[in-house]
């Protein structure tokens, strides 16, 4: 899929198309994703495109309207033409645009493509309806849908050893990207427990919700009576920041356009967290979001190093 021409890389007009349509995919569907992806150069921001409309076929499959059974069946297909791509049997022409730009992207960089069946994984999980006791449940789900991406992203953005020379180490790494994900992954139940209340799924682990008194769920724009929901937030509140703060010694191992992606799309993540320790109930009126100012605020920081800087002084 890519030829050489005068002695330089040449991708073939085909994977171009293929790269443009899931760059289509991701801008509609992931603002923030693609806000983040923006900061990459080309290559690895058509990588991550790549990862990002595969991984957005398997939700949308597990978040449809379909029967159980049918969801299922779609997610074996789904698997089936995972093991396709990574056994390189997609051809530059097949019809799947999605299944042609991962292929290639996978030639392109060392991505443990196995973290898309743990996403698959995961969201069989969603389909056969799991709770989680624990926090430890929660995590292991966590991992399968968030950690996951996160170690695929960082066979895209590469590690760099101190002082940004040479290769990092890409085991611990991988370990901090996983804990960045779950810190990622937290946020967004926290952000979504009305609307996932609406769809019959709840993900806060059972534990803390007899904890706070909210074992009822959350179906109205109001706690449930005589719980203490501002506490419930509090203490999910702190979590996702411990996991942020661990999560973020991933940034000076990465090289600053890289460490620029993760900054960006990580501190809108943790400045949305920030919005909803202030006002815990607003997430059961509606969607918290932040502002498209304060977004190119964090892309700034990003570019800079800052949020890179204070990772390395162990601030988090």
């Amino acid at each position: 899929m890519r030829r050489t021409v005068n002695g330089s890389a040449h991708t073939s007009g085909p994977v171009l198309a293929a790269y443009r349509y899931c760059e289509s995919v991701t801008g509609h569907e992931a603002r923030n994703f693609a806000y983040g992806i923006r900061l990459l150069p080309l290559p690895k921001r058509q990588a991550m495109s790549a990862l990002y409309a595969f991984s957005r076929r398997v939700d949308d499959i597990g978040d449809g309207d379909l029967d159980p059974a049918v969801k299922q069946i779609r997610l074996d297909e789904t698997r089936a033409l995972l093991a396709r791509i990574r056994a390189g049997e997609i051809r530059e022409d097949d019809t799947d645009p999605v299944a042609v730009a991962l292929t290639d992207a996978s030639r392109r960089f060392p991505l443990p493509l196995g973290g898309l069946d743990e996403l698959i994984d995961g969201v069989l999980m969603d389909v056969h309806g799991e709770t989680y006791e624990t926090w430890d449940d929660l995590a292991a789900y966590c991992r399968c849908v968030a950690g996951a991406i996160g170690r695929l992203s960082l066979g895209v953005f590469g590690t760099v050893g101190p002082g940004g020379r040479g290769t990092g180490d890409m085991e611990r790494a991988a370990g901090y990207a996983d804990t960045l994900g779950l810190a990622l992954q937290l946020t967004n139940i926290l952000r979504d427990v009305r609307e996932d209340a609406g769809n019959g799924r709840t993900y806060l682990p059972a534990q803390d919700l007899a904890k706070f008194g909210c074992s009822e769920g959350f179906h109205t724009d109001t706690p449930p009576p005589g719980s203490d929901f501002a506490g419930l937030i509090e203490y999910e509140v702190r979590r996702a920041r411990a996991l942020f703060a661990t999560g973020y010694q991933l940034l000076p191992m990465l090289d600053r356009r890289s460490g620029a992606c993760v900054a960006a799309m990580a501190g809108i993540y943790r400045r949305l967290l920030d919005r909803i320790a202030a006002d815990p109930e607003a997430v059961l009126r509606g969607r918290v979001s932040l502002p498209g100012h304060q977004k190119a605020y964090v892309a700034v920081r990003g570019l800079a190093g800052l949020d890179a800087r204070r990772s390395a002084r162990g601030r988090g």
